[in-house]
């Protein structure tokens, strides 16, 4: 072939070639564009959409009434604040006779009342004197020295201790006290005032927590006073192993209290005991006792030696 005729015949056969890939980009143009997807149904748009349920939670405890709060106390420390008004926010100690010295107001009494009646209190005497439109009292419990109760007697840590809850009962006031020591005795003595008269109540301390509930278990209020006493004693001595005084337990015999001296020795008898015991007019007698009968307080048991 002529070679003249190469380059003619070349251009003619990458004609098409060219122009297809001229046309390219405008076919990329005017492509019609994907269909879009198919809706989901309404009831999946609305599970979707759907703010997300919480999980059901333990329902809260309901707050007491108000009437039943702690009561304010002589000794008391508190802090008193009022919202948007720091110069009136102070912090004071009820006194003996109950009141406490607030700016502007002068003297408030406070003594008796709940948390939430002397922040109303101290907000009625703010707004009718004039000094503040709507007052916010807030008042804090700082310290309780006011409402207290004394525990004494044959218990781990006697002492007097605050009322930091309206419905603190005995076994709390027990506990508080690191309950009784080895040599207290099983009952204790509540005394105070109730609607302004003397009180005194003997509770069985055992009975407090064995029973399922207890009408024993009352609540205390300032001032009252819980003793435990000295738990009764009897004595061994003689032929004894471990002779000496001893607590009493409930229903104790003789035959407990002789082993709880350790039982008589090589040399003694358990058949030839003697008990001295008072009798109604304090006069003390001796007598042979059984082993099944009771121990009373400040018996004294003679271990004597065996015959054999």
């Amino acid at each position: 072939m002529n070679p003249l005729m190469l380059k003619p015949l070349t251009r003619y056969l990458l004609a098409p070639l060219w122009c297809a890939l001229l046309a390219a980009p405008l076919w990329a143009q005017t492509a019609p564009a994907a269909p879009p997807p198919p809706a989901a149904p309404p009831s999946v748009q609305a599970a979707a959409t759907a703010t997300p349920v919480a999980p059901p939670s333990v329902a809260a405890t309901p707050a007491l009434p108000n009437s039943q709060d702690y009561r304010l106390g002589a000794g008391d420390a508190i802090g008193v604040q009022v919202y948007q008004s720091p110069d009136l926010s102070i912090d004071a100690r009820v006194s003996e006779s109950g009141v406490i010295s607030y700016p502007l107001v002068g003297s408030v009494q406070l003594g008796g009342l709940t948390i939430a009646e002397a922040e109303k209190k101290i907000g009625d005497a703010l707004r009718s004197g004039g000094f503040v439109k709507v007052p916010q009292v807030n008042i804090v419990l700082r310290q309780v020295r006011g409402n207290q109760v004394a525990v004494l007697g044959q218990v781990s840590r006697p002492g007097r201790f605050p009322l930091e809850t309206f419905n603190t009962r005995v076994s709390d006031m027990l506990a508080a006290a690191g309950g009784t020591t080895a040599t207290g005795d099983d009952v204790l003595i509540l005394t105070g005032q109730r609607d302004g008269k003397p009180f005194r109540k003997v509770i069985d301390i055992p009975g407090l927590f064995l029973n399922a509930k207890s009408d024993e278990d009352i609540v205390v209020t300032g001032g009252d006073t819980l003793y435990v006493n000295k738990a009764p004693m009897f004595y061994i001595y003689g032929e004894a192993q471990r002779p000496g005084p001893y607590r009493i337990e409930r229903g104790m015999t003789v035959m407990q209290a002789l082993a709880q001296g350790g039982g008589p020795t090589v040399r003694g008898s358990q058949n030839r005991l003697k008990l001295h015991r008072r009798d109604a007019s304090g006069k003390v007698v001796e007598i042979t006792p059984n082993l099944n009968d009771p121990i009373r307080p400040e018996d004294v048991i003679y271990v004597r030696e065996s015959l054999f």
